[in-house]
C-alpha cells in the first residue's frame, strides 16, 4: 500500500456498487464496455464530500449481480478491462484515496467454468474437491449459499481452496488495491480465513481486511479469523430502529456493546449499504437521516457512506427477484450533471451536511477510538459525551421531539441542525451556551466541544 496515504482503518469511505452505479446490463455480456472510468470521474466528488476511501462492490466477471463470480482474475466486461482498473487505482491514489475490493469467496456462480467442468466430468474430476457436491443421487446436488442454487459454496476444508482464495487476494493487492471486503465472511469457517489471511499478510502485511458479519461474536470472529474488522450491523440496526420508534434506549444498550467491541478492534460502521433499505426511506426523511449521520460521524469506528445516501436518495430493499435494484441505482456520468437541488428532495442540503460532519470527523480523528458516556436519555432525547484517550471530549445531543434545553458542558458549539425542518445545518454561532446548557432544535441535534 502507498505510504503517503492515510491508513485504511483511519479513512472515511464512500461505498459504490459499480454494476448499478454505472448502469450496466443485468447479465454478463461478451461486449467490452469501458464503464469503470465512470467511477473514476467521481473521485473528486468523493473527496469534496469528505471521504478518502472508495469501497467498491464486485468488479470481477459475474453472471448477473456480481456476487455470482465466474472469473476472479478478470474485470467484468460490463465494467471494462484491466487497463480501466489500473487507471482507477492510480487516479484514486493520486488523490489520496484508498481502494477496497469486494471478494466473494464463500461461493461462486453456477456458471463458473471449474464448476461446469466438474458437473460434466463427474466426481473423478480433479477439481471436484473445490466444491461440496453430493453425487449419491440420480443427479448431483451441491451446497449453496442460503438456498440460492446458482451460488455454489466452495469447499473451505480443501487446501486447494485456501490456495485459490489467497492467490486471488494477493493478485489484486499486487495490482494496487488496498484491501478487501470479504463477502458473507460469516458463512465461512474462521479456520479457513485464518489460513488465508496469514498467507495474504505474509505478502501484504498492511492489507486492510473487512469481514461481512451480520450477527454473532464479532470480537471472537476478528480474533480467530485474522481480519482487521467486521461490519457493525448491531449499531446500524439500533440507529434506525431507535429513530423510527422514538426510543433512544435501544441505541444506548447497543452503545455499550459498541464500546466493548472497540476494545478489541475498530468496527466498520455504516447507516446504509448495498444490501439494506436506504436510510432516508428507513427513518422517514432526510431531516432524521441527519440524526443517523451525526451518530455515524461522532461514534467510534471506521465510517462508510453508501453512495446516494449523501444525496438523500430513497430506496426500499425488497425480498424478491430484482429487490435490490432500487438501492443500487445509476449515477450520472459526472458530478457536473447533478441538479442544483440535488439528486432527490433535500439532496443538496444533506450533502452539505455530510461535508460538514465528515469535515468535523477529519478535524477530530480521536473519535475513531472514543468511548461513549451517556449523559441523558429518554424516548426522544439522547445526550452523550465522547471521550478520547488523551482527554479530548465532544458532547452530542439528538432530539426527536420539541426544542429542549440540555447540558452540553463548557466550550463551544461546533455544529447544529437547521432551525426549520430541512435536513441541513444551522449557524453554531446562533446557539448560546448558558451555564453549560444549550437548546437543541425541535427534531434536531447539537454538537459541542
Amino acid at each position: 500500500m502507498s505510504a503517503d496515504l492515510v491508513r485504511p482503518a483511519d479513512a472515511l469511505w464512500w461505498q459504490v456498487f459499480p454494476l448499478g452505479f454505472t448502469g450496466t446490463e443485468p447479465t454478463l455480456t461478451p461486449t467490452l464496455t469501458h464503464r469503470l472510468p465512470h467511477v473514476t470521474a467521481w473521485l473528486d466528488y468523493l473527496v469534496e464530500t469528505g471521504c478518502n476511501g472508495l469501497a467498491l462492490g464486485p468488479v470481477f466477471a459475474a453472471s448477473t449481480h456480481g456476487y455470482d463470480t465466474v472469473d476472479h482474475l478478470r474485470i467484468d466486461p460490463r465494467l471494462g478491462d484491466r487497463a480501466d482498473f489500473d487507471a482507477l487505482i492510480a487516479t484514486a491514489h493520486h488523490r489520496g484515496v484508498r481502494v477496497l475490493l469486494d471478494g466473494v469467496f464463500n461461493h461462486v456462480g453456477e456458471q463458473h467454468p471449474l464448476f461446469r467442468a466438474v458437473l460434466t466430468a463427474g466426481p473423478e474430476h480433479p477439481d471436484n474437491a473445490l466444491f461440496r457436491i453430493d453425487w449419491s443421487g440420480d443427479r448431483p446436488t451441491w451446497d449453496c449459499f442460503e438456498g440460492h442454487r446458482h451460488l455454489v459454496t466452495l469447499n473451505h476444508s480443501s487446501a486447494r481452496v485456501v490456495d485459490w482464495v489467497a492467490e486471488v487476494m494477493i493478485h489484486w493487492l499486487d495490482a494496487g488495491a488496498d484491501g478487501w471486503r470479504l463477502d458473507a465472511a460469516y458463512a465461512v469457517p474462521t479456520e479457513f480465513w485464518a489460513q488465508v489471511t496469514a498467507r495474504v499478510r505474509a505478502r501484504h502485511p498492511d492489507a486492510y481486511l473487512l469481514g461481512e458479519v451480520i450477527h454473532g461474536d464479532y470480537t471472537g470472529f476478528v480474533a480467530d479469523s485474522g481480519v482487521d474488522t467486521v461490519t457493525q450491523y448491531e449499531l446500524w440496526k439500533a440507529v434506525w430502529s431507535s429513530i423510527i420508534d422514538h426510543n433512544w434506549h435501544e441505541l444506548v444498550w447497543t452503545l455499550g456493546r459498541h464500546d466493548e467491541f472497540g476494545a478489541g478492534f475498530r468496527p466498520w460502521t455504516f447507516i446504509g449499504n448495498h444490501d439494506v433499505t436506504r436510510i432516508v426511506t428507513q427513518v422517514g426523511g432526510p431531516r432524521t437521516a441527519g440524526h443517523a449521520l451525526v451518530l455515524l460521524t461522532t461514534l467510534r469506528g471506521t465510517p462508510a457512506v453508501y453512495y446516494g445516501d449523501e444525496q438523500a436518495m430513497p430506496g426500499l430493499k425488497e425480498e424478491r427477484a430484482g429487490g435490490d435494484d432500487a438501492i443500487r441505482p445509476a449515477y450520472p456520468p459526472s458530478p457536473a450533471e447533478i441538479p442544483a437541488e440535488g439528486m432527490a428532495p433535500g439532496g443538496a442540503a444533506l450533502r452539505r451536511l455530510h461535508q460538514l460532519l465528515l469535515g468535523l470527523r477529519h478535524r477530530h480523528p480521536w473519535l475513531a477510538d472514543a468511548s461513549t458516556q451517556v449523559l441523558r436519555v429518554s424516548g426522544e432525547l439522547l445526550v452523550y459525551r465522547q471521550h478520547g484517550a488523551e482527554g479530548q471530549t465532544m458532547t452530542v445531543a439528538l432530539n426527536l421531539g420539541e426544542a429542549e434545553t440540555v447540558p452540553m458542558g463548557a466550550g463551544e458549539v461546533l455544529a447544529v441542525s437547521a432551525p426549520d425542518e430541512s435536513p441541513g445545518h444551522g449557524d453554531p454561532a446562533a446557539v448560546a451556551l448558558h451555564d453549560g446548557e444549550a437548546t437543541v432544535p425541535a427534531r434536531g441535534w447539537l454538537i459541542a466541544h
